[in-house]
């Protein structure tokens, strides 16, 4: 783990980046709400594809314990929407184009794909306070079961 990366108790890098319309979407525009802000690596392939369903799925639960669900990747913005209108996703994507919010979070860096390291996306999830800080962090993540074993750790889990 990087020494930049936030950690639970601290404040949370506050952004500002444009939806899956362009429109710009800010952290501050939660404030006085919990947020789950998780990152993946890119729309519209079969990992990141089931994570941002499971999530959407979730919402229901997420909602009522007043949780508000974003995901980050580097996509622009017309492939999330596109993304977005293909998968039915419910929840708010945004694009971060030169990976700045990414490398904030911890969340770009060196990673191990298929025995060769890299620089990507490392998938990350955080549960953001109402207060602005960092509740929980999971980082580097499998896609699969990932937003099972998230509402089980907030106890929203059926």
């Amino acid at each position: 783990m990087e020494s930049s990366s936030p950690v639970a108790g601290g404040v949370a890098p506050p952004f500002t980046l444009p939806d899956a319309d362009g429109r710009p979407v800010s952290l501050a525009d939660f404030a006085g709400r919990r947020v789950i802000v998780y990152f993946y690596p890119a729309a519209m392939t079969p990992g990141c594809t089931a994570e941002a369903c499971d999530f959407s799925s979730a919402r229901g639960s997420l909602d009522t314990a007043g949780y508000a669900v974003i995901g980050i990747s580097p996509d622009p913005p017309a492939k999330l929407a596109k993304f977005r209108d293909k998968e039915s996703l419910s929840i708010i994507l945004l694009s971060d184009a030169d990976r700045s919010v990414l490398t904030a979070y911890g969340a770009f860096g060196e990673k191990k794909q298929y025995g060769r390291t890299m620089q990507g996306v490392i998938r990350s999830t955080f549960v953001i306070g109402a207060d602005g800080r960092i509740e929980q962090a999971w980082r580097n993540v499998k896609a699969t079961g990932h937003v099972a074993r998230v509402l089980q750790d907030l106890g929203l889990a059926g």
